[in-house]
């Protein structure tokens, strides 16, 4: 341990000293202020949550008690040294934790916004075992990036010397600039090919702003512009370029995170027509080409009575976003009760509060249209909770013969994705499931082709942003330690 740790380390264990844990445990958690509800229902690009302010920050990093073993760190999938930057954000030194922050994460403002911290470090929170809310760390985290972006000091991550190995990254999304972030950081010549002709992947195609602003995707992809991680929209490897077209052009190795954007359908009666669409096809129109706008020329209805089938974050993101464009009548429909919801909870408590009916143990079983072809009905199954299915949540069995008829002039399918099949589809060799993930070694993210490693929904399927980064870390670490052999 060198002097600068030592004094650290004692900084931190005087801090600890400073209070009394029993002090500590008896402050009350600082909630994030919001948008007034009526106010934000109609209003797409404003963020619902508002962020603190350096007092709330200070005073909600009080509440951590630098445990000796830090258990929240367990639950951070890209392993965030969160009592350091926490006591760091307790003395009012947040730029200096904004440093602590990016020396794992390559996103921190967005992970401080959409992460399920409820369900990972916070749930592992020591304050949760004496029945007390856990440390608001999300907050914390998106406090402490907003703070450093607004200052314009922002700080640049350390790099190793340039190397010369080019590595190529497939997909902007949070697995590939987790992935690329570290590799720059160790000295590599990365490049990373996006589709799309905005760089982020699902940060911009798939959340809408009034949860996760672009610009602020904008500045994360920035920070990793000033370590020289270099971008190429526009570009679809598998079609565009092939991965036998980079090993040509000299790439040592190749990340793919192309994630699952291929929908699903629930393959009933009627779900072909018009007004019917998957919460992909809607969520990247509104967020990435302007849909809502009456001059956009991929222009999307504006439903009046719209239900959203699922219920996922995407599936509230879809719903709450139809709220804001006019939806009259905005309902999630979902087959099982809502505390078998997998979405996060503030999701469902923001959705509330915006006037989202929920329709929960319902299920569609056909789909009525007018004489145009466009939907103009549903017919909803009435389901209820049987036993236990193999994720440990109760599975929702029809009640027989009872059924409602419901009117609505738009529905949106949010009932899960499947990974995009072009890398597995244009690499011959590449092992993949059933399910279309591409197989890779766990503990390595390395794929059975050696020069290619994978993460991300693409191995995993549908997940988080946050487990998506973790395996970006993880493959970038597995695939240094492979090129230095």
């Amino acid at each position: 341990m060198n002097i600068t740790e030592e004094r650290a380390q004692q900084w931190r264990v005087d801090l600890r000293n400073a209070m009394k844990a029993k002090e500590r445990t008896g402050i009350p958690r600082v909630h994030m202020p919001e948008l007034d509800p009526q106010y934000r229902s109609h209003t797409l690009f404003e963020e619902v949550n508002l962020g603190l302010t350096p007092e709330m920050a200070m005073q909600e990093a009080k509440r951590c008690l630098d445990c000796a073993n830090p258990t929240c760190m367990q639950g951070c999938p890209v392993g965030i040294y969160i009592p350091k930057f926490v006591k760091q954000v307790e003395t009012g030194d947040f730029l200096a934790a904004a440093r602590t922050l990016k020396e794992t994460s390559a996103l921190p403002a967005v992970c401080g916004r959409v992460c399920p911290q409820e369900k990972q470090c916070e749930a592992q929170c020591i304050h949760t075992k004496m029945n007390k809310d856990a440390v608001g760390i999300g907050n914390l985290e998106r406090f402490v990036a907003d703070y450093e972006r607004e200052s314009g000091n922002i700080s640049v991550p350390e790099t190793a010397p340039a190397n010369g190995i080019k590595i190529a990254v497939v997909g902007s999304g949070p697995a590939g600039l987790s992935f690329a972030g570290d590799m720059a950081k160790l000295g590599y010549d990365v490049t990373v090919f996006e589709a799309l002709h905005e760089i982020g992947g699902v940060l911009k195609y798939g959340i809408p702003e009034f949860r996760l602003p672009n610009a602020i995707v904008d500045v994360e992809i920035n920070n990793l512009k000033a370590i020289g991680v270099k971008f190429i929209n526009n570009c679809i490897v598998g079609k565009t370029i092939t991965i036998d077209d980079l090993k040509a052009d000299g790439f040592k190795g190749v990340f793919v995170g192309s994630g699952a954007g291929l929908p699903r359908f629930m393959n009933i009666k009627g779900e072909n027509l018009v007004g019917i669409m998957s919460s992909n096809e809607y969520l990247t129109r509104v967020n990435l080409m302007d849909a809502s706008s009456e001059n956009s020329d991929t222009p999307v209805f504006l439903g009046k009575k719209v239900a959203v089938i699922g219920g996922g974050n995407t599936a509230m993101d879809s719903v709450r976003t139809a709220r804001r464009l006019g939806a009259e009548r905005a309902m999630i429909v979902y087959r099982r009760s809502e505390e078998e919801m997998p979405a996060r909870l503030e999701e469902v408590k923001h959705a509330k509060e915006e006037g989202i009916e929920f329709m929960t143990l319902r299920n569609p079983i056909d789909f009525k249209g007018n004489v145009q072809g466009r939907v103009v009905q549903m017919t909803l199954q009435v389901m209820e909770l049987g036993e236990p299915d193999a994720s440990g949540r109760r599975s929702p069995v029809e009640v027989p013969g009872k059924t409602e008829t419901i009117e609505v002039d738009e529905v949106i399918i949010s009932v899960g994705v499947s990974p995009n099949p072009l890398i597995p589809q244009s690499v011959t060799g590449l092992e993949v499931t059933k399910w279309g993930t591409i197989v890779v070694n766990n503990d390595t993210m390395q794929t059975d082709i050696p020069m290619i490693f994978a993460g991300g929904d693409i191995v995993r399927g549908g997940a988080t942003v946050i487990l998506a980064m973790g395996d970006g870390r993880k493959a970038a670490a597995s695939m240094h330690e492979w090129l230095s052999k």
